[in-house]
Parts: structure tokens; C-alpha cells; sequence
């Protein structure tokens, strides 16, 4: 992953840059660039062109942002759904495009804070050919004010690039991203552009507004529920996806307001039986999960059927961890088998401990069955 910048990325920046400036400093920028590249992680090369580039463009900002955009590939272009699809080789001969582009945004942030307004029209252009969510964080974090009212501008920009970058750089809680902690206590200032964007034509656009809300509900579930409660009733299908994509943490949760939001809050009318085998497995080996589920009503139900593997901590105690299983709309007097295999792998994520874990299942919220295993984790030393 991380070779997606690589010294290839170095000369063709540095081409593209004296192209369009020819007094660029290519030789200087390309050694600064590349030095001890193969030995950097992924982000650590990516500030590490924005190292070269602080040191080689213009000092003037308004200069150096207008080399920068002069450099850059065309917009990538949309498909009919709205996803990004990619550049042609000739295209991409034309400029500069993809991971490169998050080092000039970074080189953006880093430099323009005292020109908001021209930073952002940089950036209005570098979304286009690489998502600018990174670089845009530290604009709304440090000036909220004039940062916000530029973006809710782009609510109806013609490029959906740019609409995206409206729900995906105000996210509160975005990964790899500088987190908003303004807008994690307080996230009203995004609610109008959210619901700007709910109905976007483009599903690229309506994917992150599903992630901006679902990132809301993390810390606000019942603004989440109110804003499902509203615009669920009626709501076309791509609108209703996206409600639906951003219920997932709460749903997973076992979060009652919005099961009851999408009227999967009722109890299973009828019995569930787990079982898990083997029963006794080593680290790096799989379960196999088989459920039995016997319908005792009279009309149908749908259910959304989640289980919970609750991993030994260090206390002895189990930690549960919620996995997705089935959504099934069991028919009346229905019997039916669900099965699933689950890997006990190590993820750097966890850590595992050897002893008696619990699975239980969870229909609709509610825990109906429960089974055991026992887990050996060969540990340091032994």
C-alpha cells in the first residue's frame, strides 16, 4: 500500500511542476523528496513530499497554490453512477492526479492558513483529481467560521468531487483524519449541508453523508434516530440505503430507538438455539456458528440476527464484540438454518487471551441464545 507513492510519484510531481513553473527547482525538490523513501511508512512519505514541496515552491502562497493547479490532470471523471472511474493513460500524461495530490494538500494547510479563501479555491481543485478531506480539516478546525460558510457553497457545485468534499472533510470522527472535536460535541453547523446532500445524484456523494451521519451517531444516537425517524417515511430507495448505511453502528448496538425506527425492534416470537464447534480451537483457527430458528407467530418477522464474541481481557472479564449476521424475515411457523464461519486470526487490533469465551446471539436487539468455546493462545515465553 504504502508503494503507491514511490520515486516514480517524485519525477513525475517534479516534471508536472517545472512544466508549468519552469524556474521549479526539480532537482532539489526530487532529492528531498525521494531521500530514505522506501524505508517511510505510507503517510510518512506522503509529509515528506510536502516537506519538498514547502521547500521548493514559491513563498508567496497565492503563487505557489496557482503552480500547483496549473500542474494538475484533469478532474477525474464519474460513471453513471456517480463513482469516480478513473483517468485515461493520456489524461493522466496531461497533470498531476491521485495519492501525490495529498502531499500538495497537506502543503496547502500547512501553508495557506493566512489565506483562507484562496486556500480553499486550491483545494476546491485538488479534490477534484484526489479527495482534499485531510487537507481541509485544519481550515474548519482553526477558522469554523469562514471555512463553513465557503463550503456551504459547494453544496450545489457541479463537480461531485467538490459536493463530497463538503460531507467528507466536516466529518466529525473521519479515519486517518485530523478529528473536529468542535463539531463531535456539536454537530448542528453540518446538519443543513447533510441534508443538502441526502438526495445527491451522485452515490459517491450520498456514501459519505451516510458516513458523516453515522459518525454523528456514535456520540449523538438520538439526534441520528430523529433525522431516520424524518426521513424514512417515503423515502426513495437510494435515500433510503443511505439512512440505512448510517445506521449501521446503532443497529450493530442493538440500539433500540433505532431498531424501532426501522421496525425491527420486536422480539423474536418463537425460539432460537446456537451452537459453536469445536468447542476447544487454537489461535488462528476458525468457528463454525450454526443457528436453528423456529417461528411460533402468525405473521412474518424480520429479524436482524447479530452475534457477539465476548473476548477474555485482562481482568478475566469478557469483552464483547459485535459481528454481523443475517437480516432474514422469518415466515409464520417457519423453521430455518443460518450458519457462519468466524476466524479466531490475530488482528493488531486485540488482544487475545487464552480461556473460556462466550458467544450469544442477538435478534433485534436482544440477547436469545448463548454458547461457549475455549480458546489456547500460546503465549510469550511458553
Amino acid at each position: 500500500f504504502k508503494n503507491l507513492i514511490n520515486a516514480g510519484t517524485v519525477q513525475r510531481a517534479g516534471q508536472h511542476l517545472q512544466r508549468v513553473w519552469p524556474a521549479f527547482d526539480r532537482s532539489g525538490f526530487e532529492h528531498r523528496a525521494a531521500h530514505g523513501l522506501d524505508a517511510l511508512e505510507f503517510k510518512a512519505r506522503a509529509m515528506q513530499l510536502a516537506d519538498a514541496l514547502q521547500a521548493t515552491l514559491p513563498a508567496d502562497f497565492d503563487n505557489a497554490a496557482g503552480v500547483l493547479e496549473a500542474s494538475l490532470a484533469p478532474p477525474i471523471p464519474l460513471d453513471a453512477q456517480g463513482e469516480p472511474a478513473g483517468l485515461s493513460e493520456a489524461q493522466s500524461d496531461l497533470g498531476l492526479s491521485g495519492w501525490v495530490v495529498w502531499s500538495m494538500g497537506e502543503f496547502v494547510a500547512r501553508q495557506g492558513m493566512a489565506d483562507v479563501p484562496r486556500a480553499l479555491r486550491c483545494l476546491h481543485a485538488l479534490t477534484q483529481r484526489f479527495s482534499a478531506e485531510f487537507a481541509i480539516r485544519p481550515f474548519i478546525q482553526r477558522h469554523p467560521e469562514s471555512s463553513l460558510a465557503t463550503i456551504r457553497t459547494w453544496v450545489d457545485d457541479p463537480s461531485a468531487h467538490v459536493r463530497r468534499l463538503v460531507s467528507e472533510g466536516s466529518r466529525p470522527r473521519l479515519p486517518w483524519g485530523l478529528r473536529l472535536q468542535a463539531l463531535v460535541v456539536d454537530p448542528a453547523p453540518t446538519l443543513p449541508l447533510l441534508l443538502a446532500l441526502q438526495d445527491d445524484p451522485s452515490a459517491y456523494v450520498r456514501r459519505s453523508v451516510a458516513n458523516h451521519l453515522n459518525d454523528i451517531a456514535k456520540d449523538h444516537p438520538g439526534l441520528v434516530v430523529a433525522w431516520v425517524r424524518e426521513h424514512l417515511p417515503d423515502a426513495p430507495p437510494a435515500r433510503r440505503a443511505l439512512l440505512r448505511h448510517a445506521s449501521r453502528t446503532l443497529i450493530k448496538a442493538g440500539h433500540a430507538p433505532m431498531l424501532a425506527a426501522w421496525g425491527e425492534d420486536q422480539p423474536l416470537q418463537g425460539t432460537a438455539v446456537l451452537a459453536v464447534s469445536p468447542t476447544h480451537i487454537r489461535l488462528g483457527e476458525s468457528l463454525t456458528l450454526a443457528v436453528e430458528l423456529t417461528s411460533l407467530s402468525r405473521t412474518p418477522q424480520r429479524l436482524v440476527i447479530d452475534y457477539a464474541v465476548h473476548h477474555v481481557g485482562a481482568d478475566g472479564q469478557g469483552r464483547p464484540k459485535v459481528f454481523k449476521g443475517w437480516t432474514v424475515t422469518l415466515a409464520p411457523g417457519e423453521q430455518r438454518s443460518l450458519g457462519r464461519s468466524h476466524s479466531m486470526r490475530p488482528v493488531t487490533v486485540r488482544r487475545y487471551r487464552s480461556g473460556q469465551h462466550a458467544v450469544d446471539l442477538r435478534i433485534n436487539g436482544q440477547v436469545v441464545a448463548e454458547a461457549v468455546f475455549v480458546l489456547d493462545v500460546d503465549e510469550p515465553g511458553s
